[in-house]
């Protein structure tokens, strides 16, 4: 499996000019916000987003546009903001071992901070009348924000059916890659059927992502860097425990519906409530669905022509479900 390092070889040059575009975009006259906007930047991950909006322009085109680089600000500028107002949401502390922004500087400036981001974001698309891809990132935020919240009330009866959890990801997670691979193509194509293939093509890829993501939280923490049974202390509904559950006998179903509601703080119950999904075969399961439908998403670039690009992309994807951590 190729890394992220190496994928990211293939967008090293439109990378490092995103990363100066990124930046001039989060500038603020308030010494304030220019040091928390600071503290997010040192923090980034590894801006896997920009890459797909970079390598799905390059994989249709050849090379990137300026436009490309609006769509990737303007992606990376939406999720930045999500992900400080889903701290304040979860009341998290930290993210990826490091402090949260409303850890350091409490929830209503965190909440600004956000609110901020996405102004931000909308005065990018405005400003250079890129408005094509502000309806793509908008459909994209506004989906997330429905994907959540379908969570949350679907949660409350422990009731989800497999079909509801696609849903689920597909508008949670999903949406998100399907507007970086949608803005990619639009930012250097006029063609919508190609636009829409994209999309649908970064929707799968996300889907894909959340399942692996799921899978991890039943595997080995030591391996994984980070906890296991975090979806089962906050009661989600994911799919190796879905399959598990709806594919078990009554006791069976009935126990691992208890530890859930009822013993969801308790480390011992956790520790079996995974070990059951495992024999039941609930994360074999959900493996064999996310590699069907990475499967899906990989047949969408077959009428891309063969170039370096389509080969990182590729990389990316595989690395998306086959990555250990």
């Amino acid at each position: 499996m190729v890394s992220v390092k190496e994928i990211k070889a293939n967008v090293s040059e439109e990378m490092a000019i995103f990363e100066e575009k990124f930046k001039a975009s989060m500038k603020s006259d308030v010494a304030l916000l220019d040091k928390i906007t600071h503290y997010i930047i040192k923090r980034k991950g590894k801006q896997m987003r920009p890459m797909f909006v970079f390598l799905t322009a390059k994989a249709i085109h050849g090379k990137v546009e300026d436009t490309s680089y609006t769509a990737a600000s303007l992606i990376e500028l939406s999720h930045t903001a999500s992900l400080v107002h889903d701290d304040v949401v979860d009341d998290a502390n930290e993210r990826r071992g490091v402090f949260s922004v409303n850890a350091l500087w409490k929830n209503k400036i965190a909440v600004l901070v956000g609110d901020y981001l996405l102004a931000q974001g909308l005065l990018l698309s405005v400003n250079t009348a890129q408005f094509q891809l502000l309806k793509i990132v908008s459909d994209a935020v506004k989906e997330m924000s429905e994907g959540e919240l379908l969570q949350i009330e679907k949660a409350r009866k422990l009731d989800i059916t497999e079909e509801v959890y696609y849903d689920i990801i597909r508008q949670k997670t999903a949406s998100l890659i399907a507007s970086c691979c949608a803005a990619g193509a639009a930012s250097v194509s006029s063609d919508q059927v190609l636009i829409d293939k994209m999309k649908k093509f970064g929707e799968l890829v996300g889907m894909a992502f959340q399942i692996k993501d799921d899978i991890f939280d039943y595997g080995d923490s030591d391996k994984i860097g980070k906890p296991t049974g975090n979806d089962i202390r906050e009661q989600k509904m994911t799919l190796p425990l879905i399959y598990a559950i709806n594919n078990s006998d009554k006791q069976i179903k009935r126990e691992l519906k208890n530890i859930v509601k009822n013993h969801n703080e308790s480390p011992k119950h956790i520790k079996k409530a995974i070990k059951i999904v495992v024999e039941q075969g609930g994360v074999k399961f959900a493996y064999d669905k996310m590699i069907k439908i990475k499967d899906e998403a990989l047949a969408l670039l077959n009428d891309l022509e063969e170039s370096e690009a389509k080969k990182a992309l590729i990389g990316l994807v595989e690395y998306t479900v086959y990555r250990e951590k």
